[in-house]
C-alpha cells in the first residue's frame, strides 16, 4: 500500500492506494486560516501536523489491515510557503502562506535585480518565499537572526515524519531561490536575501527517496519494516501527476481556491515577463508552465457568504444551458492577482450593474469573471510558446457543468471530464510514494484517467464571449489606477 499525504489550504487530505493503483480510501484533517492584517495569510505548522493526525487517523481506522501495510509514502503540498525554524527545529512564527501578499514592496525590489528572473524564470511574486523572507528580515529582525532552516509546508511535515531537511524540485521552484533551469539552489540568490545554502533543504526529485519514517510514528501507526518518504511536489505538479499531466503539451485546469491552467513540458520555457509560472515538474527532466490565479471557487464562496445562498444553490439556479453574458462583469481580484498581472493590490468589482441584476446574474459574472481570467491565463502561455488544444477539468469547481461550459467557451477548446475518481494532488503523491518505493518508471505509473465525457465551447456563444472578453480585459488597466 501507498500513502499520499496532501497539505491543502483548508485541510490534509490522506489517500490510500494499493500496488495496481486502485484507490483503497481517504480521509481529511480540517485547518483554518489566519488573517491578522489585510493581505495577511497564515497558517501554525503545529495546526499541520495535527490535521495530519487526524487524517491518518480516520484513514486507519476505515482501512487498519491495508494501513499496516504502507510501504510508500508521497507529500503534496501548498506552495510557497514560508515555515521558519530555529536550530533546535522550533518553529519561530506561525508561516506565511502563498496568498499573503505582505511582502509586494520586497517582491518588487527583488524582481528589480535582472537575476532573480533570469536565473529562476519567474517573476518574483510577493506569495513567492523569497520576498517573504525579506519582509521578515525588515520587520522581525529578531526572528529572521534564529532561522536555521526555511522549509515549504510540506517539507515541514517530512521534518516531522523523518526528522530530515529535504525538499523537491517542482515545490522549490516557487521560492525565488531555484536555479530552475539546473534544478539546483542558487547561492547567488539566496546572498541576495541575506541566506546561504546550509539555510535550505537538501533538494531531490520527486519521484526520489527523501528519507523513511521514524520508527517511533511506524510503530504508532501500526506499520512494520521501512517505509520510503519520496521527495513528493508542490500540489500542482502533485496534481498533474495524478492527472497523468506529464508529457509535452498534456494541460488541465484546476478550480480550487485558487485557479490553474497547467501545460507539461518537455523542456524549459521561461518568460516571467508573461506572469507565467515555468517550474520543474515532479519528474525527472520534465518542467511545466502555469498561470495562477488567486481566486477561483473563492470567489464563489465570497458570493455564496454574502448572498446566503451555498455554492451549489448558486449554480443550480443557472441551470445546465450555458447563457450569453448579460453585461455585468465582474473581476475576480478579490486578493490581488498573479498571471497576468502581477499585482498584489488590485481588487475585484462589478461592473455594469443595474436595477435587474439579480442573483442569478451576479452569480453568472462571476463564473464568467474566473473563466476570463483563466483564459487571461491561456493567452499568457500562448506568448510564452505553449499551445493548448484541450483541458482536462479537476477541482471542486469542476462540479459544475454550467461553470466548465463558460470556461470551454472562453477558452475556445474542449474540457474533458475525467471519469469518476479522485485524480487530484493526494493521489499524485500516492504515485510518487509508490515510484520512490518500488522504482517504477514515472511515466508508466503517471497515465491519465479514462475520459468520462467532454464539454466543447458552444460555438453560438462565442462572439458574445469574445465580445465579453474584450470589456473584461479594458477593465484591469481601468479600474488600476483606483486601487494604486
Amino acid at each position: 500500500m501507498y500513502l499520499g499525504l496532501d497539505l491543502g489550504t483548508s485541510g490534509v487530505k490522506a489517500m490510500l492506494i494499493d500496488g495496481d493503483q486502485k484507490i483503497v480510501g481517504s480521509a481529511n484533517g480540517s485547518l483554518d486560516v489566519s488573517r491578522p492584517h489585510s493581505g495577511w495569510s497564515e497558517q501554525e505548522p503545529a495546526h499541520w501536523v495535527r490535521a495530519t493526525e487526524e487524517a491518518v487517523a480516520g484513514l486507519k481506522a476505515k482501512h487498519p489491515k491495508e494501513f499496516a501495510a504502507v510501504r510508500g509514502i508521497g507529500l503534496s503540498g501548498q506552495m510557497h510557503g514560508a515555515t521558519l525554524i530555529d536550530a533546535a527545529d522550533k518553529v519561530l512564527r506561525p508561516c506565511i502562506l502563498w496568498n499573503d501578499t505582505r511582502s509586494y514592496v520586497e517582491a518588487a525590489a527583488l524582481d528589480a535585480d535582472p537575476r532573480f528572473r533570469a536565473l529562476t524564470g519567474n517573476i518574483v511574486f510577493p506569495g513567492f518565499t523569497a520576498p517573504k523572507l525579506a519582509w521578515v528580515e525588515k520587520h522581525e529582525p529578531e526572528v529572521f537572526a534564529k532561522v536555521a532552516k526555511v522549509l515549504l509546508p510540506k517539507d515541514y511535515l517530512r521534518l516531522w515524519l523523518t526528522g530530515e531537511y529535504i525538499s523537491e524540485m517542482s515545490d522549490s521552484a516557487g521560492t525565488s531561490w531555484l536555479d530552475t533551469g539546473k534544478r539546483a539552489w542558487s547561492s547567488e540568490l539566496l546572498a541576495a536575501t541575506s541566506l546561504s545554502e546550509e539555510q535550505m533543504p537538501a533538494l531531490v526529485e520527486g519521484t526520489e527517496q527523501a528519507g523513511t519514517l521514524r520508527p517511533e510514528l511506524a510503530a504508532q501507526w501500526g506499520i512494520s519494516g521501512t517505509v520510503v518518504v519520496a521527495g513528493g511536489a508542490g500540489d500542482n505538479a502533485a496534481s498533474a501527476c495524478g492527472m497523468g499531466t506529464v508529457s509535452d503539451g498534456a494541460a488541465f485546469v484546476s478550480l480550487g481556491t485558487s485557479g490553474v491552467l497547467f501545460a507539461a513540458n518537455g523542456s524549459y520555457l521561461p518568460k516571467p515577463e508573461s506572469a507565467v509560472h515555468a517550474f520543474c515538474h515532479a519528474l525527472p527532466n520534465t518542467w511545466h508552465q502555469m498561470g495562477v490565479i488567486l481566486s477561483a471557487t473563492d470567489a464563489l464562496n465570497w458570493h455564496s457568504g454574502v448572498t446566503g445562498k451555498s455554492a451549489a444553490d448558486l449554480t443550480g439556479e443557472l441551470g445546465e444551458t450555458l447563457k450569453a453574458p448579460t453585461g455585468v462583469t465582474f473581476l475576480p481580484y478579490l486578493s490581488g492577482e498573479r498571471t497576468p498581472h502581477n499585482d498584489a493590490v488590485i481588487r475585484g468589482a462589478f461592473i455594469g450593474l443595474e436595477h435587474e441584476s439579480s442573483r442569478v446574474v451576479l452569480t453568472q459574472a462571476v463564473l464568467e469573471g474566473v473563466a476570463f481570467a483563466i483564459r487571461d491565463n491561456l493567452e499568457a502561455l500562448r506568448s510564452a510558446g505553449t499551445g493548448i488544444s484541450r483541458v482536462t477539468a479537476i477541482g471542486g469547481g469542476s462540479r459544475s457543468r454550467y461553470w466548465l461550459a463558460s470556461i470551454a467557451t472562453a477558452l475556445g477548446v474542449p474540457v474533458d471530464l475525467p471519469a469518476d475518481g479522485d485524480f487530484g494532488a493526494a493521489f499524485g503523491a500516492a504515485r510518487l510514494g509508490l515510484i520512490a518505493a518500488t522504482g517504477a518508471d514515472p511515466i508508466a505509473v503517471c497515465t491519465p484517467p479514462v475520459t468520462a465525457g467532454t464539454i466543447e465551447p458552444v460555438v453560438s456563444l462565442s462572439g458574445a464571449y469574445e465580445d465579453a472578453y474584450k470589456r473584461y480585459r479594458a477593465l484591469y488597466p481601468a479600474i488600476k489606477s483606483l486601487a494604486h
